[in-house]
């Protein structure tokens, strides 16, 4: 096993860490690298697409899972896809799509890697109807941390599987994932935006939207303020039941760091104008290719670095569904009255809890926000943590690089038997990640 020095960051750009990195030719090289882990212990990096620095190890190794990105069976009839964790959501669209098939959950960005989505047990546009990836996975194949092949499902070591759904990769590698592709009649969906005037209007549509519409997100003003507070973009969808055409994906890129003074309040309130107002008052309805609809930041790659040198993070939060209404307006005043330029910003309602003893959803709603890496900036977001928790919610591991342990041990009440799972299997902390350490994961609680 040959082991190469490599520096790596996370996707926000703020968190970096220097690593000793292999890649195994196959599965049977994954116990020899979890061997060779040190003081430091180990963790996989696949797709680099989590924000901060879950998939980061400084100073320890690392398990570079391109090489796991074999397909090993489909069945048509029932959908049971079978395949290494390094294949990403891209993969399967392309490979499946054409022929009817795709994921049942999808993320933000097909760069997703299928290891990553069950480590982080990752949600998306249609989590009202699917719930999160976890809830599809039907078995995986990990090597423990003593090297030792298992399988598990779950009616097969019950939690040890609910401690691998969202358990951040600490659980073992995943060599191996059984899950259940989803029927589509096209490869499109029909599209329907409109424009909502304020907060109350878009949590009003979302509740009257989210039971009939497959698919809904939203976009928000996180700078318009008074009356206008929360104002936006409500984006629902369906499957539709005809094809468009295929069109070769164009992909632009962003070729150097943008300088750090381009986005601000004055450039992002400009664009939140147009992006706005692009959407008619009547609103508008068309045909959509399912990936430009499910990863439409994937048209710009390196989209990053639009941040500049010093990145950015991204908070997102979920609410439950008995507080949202009122917890919202809080997070969204102290945005606005803080103004922070978030350019990015989305509003999405979530159908129930996950599987995994870490799993981010709950019923309720969800908020994301990118945020330059400025000066000042940790104090906005331990004021959005304060009132996350104030009403009852938590934040997502998988974009964070800044929750301190005693706010993250509040957010998640299955840490505990997370943790029990993790003294069983792994005494010796062999698993190990900058996160792991930072929210002080295998320290009595």
């Amino acid at each position: 096993m040959n082991w190469e020095p490599m520096s790596l960051c996370g996707w926000g750009r703020t968190t970096y860490a220097r690593v000793s990195a292999c890649t195994p030719p196959g599965r049977t090289g994954v116990g020899e690298a979890i061997a060779a882990a040190d003081d430091h212990g180990l963790i996989v990096y696949a797709g680099g697409r989590s924000y901060g620095d879950v998939a980061l190890n400084n100073g320890g190794r690392t398990l570079l899972s391109a090489a796991l990105k074999r397909i090993y069976s489909f069945d048509p009839g029932s959908g049971e896809l079978v395949c290494g964790p390094g294949v990403t959501f891209n993969d399967l669209l392309h490979r499946f799509l054409p022929d009817g098939y795709m994921a049942p959950v999808n993320p933000g960005t097909g760069y997703v890697s299928v290891g990553g989505a069950v480590a982080n047990d990752v949600h998306g546009k249609n989590h009202d109807h699917a719930g999160s990836f976890g809830d599809h996975v039907l078995w995986m194949d990990l090597v423990l941390p003593d090297g030792k092949p298992v399988r598990v499902s779950p009616d097969e070591h019950p939690d040890l599987f609910a401690a691998t759904i969202g358990g951040i990769g600490l659980t073992g590698v995943i060599v191996a994932v059984c899950f259940r592709m989803q029927k589509v009649p096209s490869n499109a969906v029909v599209l329907r935006e409109e424009r909502v005037p304020d907060l109350d209007a878009f949590l009003s549509r979302l509740e009257e939207v989210r039971s009939g519409r497959t698919y809904t997100v939203g976009w928000i003003d996180t700078l318009a303020r008074g009356s206008r507070l929360g104002r936006g973009i409500l984006e629902s969808a369906d499957p539709a039941h005809e094809s468009l055409p295929s069109a070769t994906s164009r992909r632009a890129r962003v070729p150097v760091d943008f300088p750090g003074f381009v986005l601000n309040s004055w450039t992002v309130r400009a664009f939140n104008q147009l992006y706005y107002r692009r959407v008619p008052r009547g609103g508008r309805e068309r045909r959509v290719q399912f990936e430009r609809f499910l990863y439409p930041l994937d048209a710009l790659l390196d989209w990053n670095r639009i941040y500049g040198k010093r990145g950015f993070f991204q908070f997102q939060c979920v609410l439950p569904e008995g507080t949202g209404a009122a917890g919202l307006p809080r997070l969204l005043e102290e945005i606005s009255r803080s103004r922070a330029s978030s350019f990015l910003t989305t509003l999405k309602t979530l159908g129930g809890s996950g599987r995994g003893y870490l799993s981010f959803p709950m019923r309720g709603y969800t908020l994301a926000l990118d945020f330059p890496n400025k000066p000042g900036i940790e104090v906005l977001l331990g004021r959005l943590v304060r009132i996350t928790l104030e009403y009852g919610g938590r934040t997502y591991l998988a974009k964070d690089a800044w929750l301190s342990a005693g706010a993250f041990q509040q957010m998640y009440p299955g840490l505990k038997k997370f943790v029990r799972v993790l003294e069983e299997i792994d005494p010796e902390v062999r698993m190990n990640s900058d996160l792991a350490r930072r929210l002080q994961i295998r320290l009595p609680h």
